[in-house]
């Protein structure tokens, strides 16, 4: 896609959420050259899955973007966060929040499923105990067809977050971020709404 079409497209998303809320592009599937899109398009902060991916983009393209990692963050790995990254949106290991060195938003796995990461809502308070720079909560819901699926858990994180005087809420992606703004999200993960 053109640089200006995802310009055109990000200046939308922006638009329809306003000012307070931070649109953060999920480059997971973004190849390395094609980030070049991303910058000409006037896309400001990325989030990014992978650390070495992370490392690899931040070489090419380091000043263009405001840098976010977005993915689980293995321990080993926050070397390469603490250089680059602005904010963690994944923090939920007891091991890697000895490590990180940059603000952080907790995951919290509100829907208990097994395969996805996430510090479980009852262990929520012990585990901002061991972390002092957490600015807020991040959640992701079931997957669905149906957006409204989604907005019970983005409920429940923004009341969690109140709860414990978190500011920030990372929830929605490019197929319910309007839902999650509509329950107070401060930072959106999109990315096929800009680019496919």
């Amino acid at each position: 896609m053109s640089p200006d079409e995802i310009g055109k497209r990000y200046a939308r998303i922006k638009a329809e959420v306003g000012p307070a809320v931070t649109v953060v592009a999920a480059t997971k599937y973004v190849a390395l050259e094609d980030m070049a899109a991303l910058a000409e398009g006037g896309i400001e902060v990325v989030g990014e899955n992978r650390a070495q991916d992370l490392l690899a983009k931040h070489a090419t393209y380091g000043s263009a973007f405001r840098w976010h990692f977005i993915g689980h963050l293995q321990s080993r790995k926050t070397t390469i966060v603490n250089r680059i990254c602005e904010l963690v949106h994944s923090l939920d290991s007891e091991s890697a929040a000895r490590r990180l060195a940059v603000p952080a938003l907790v995951e919290v796995n509100l829907s208990g499923e097994t395969t996805k990461s996430g510090v479980p809502p009852g262990e929520l308070a012990d585990f901002l105990a061991l972390y002092g720079d957490v600015r807020g909560l991040m959640t992701m819901p079931p997957l669905a067809a149906d957006p409204e699926a989604s907005r019970p858990y983005f409920r429940r994180l923004r009341e969690l977050a109140e709860a414990n005087g978190l500011p920030e809420l990372s929830m929605g992606t490019s197929q319910d971020y309007r839902v999650a703004v509509e329950e107070g999200a401060t930072l959106i993960r999109v990315g096929s709404v800009l680019w496919s």
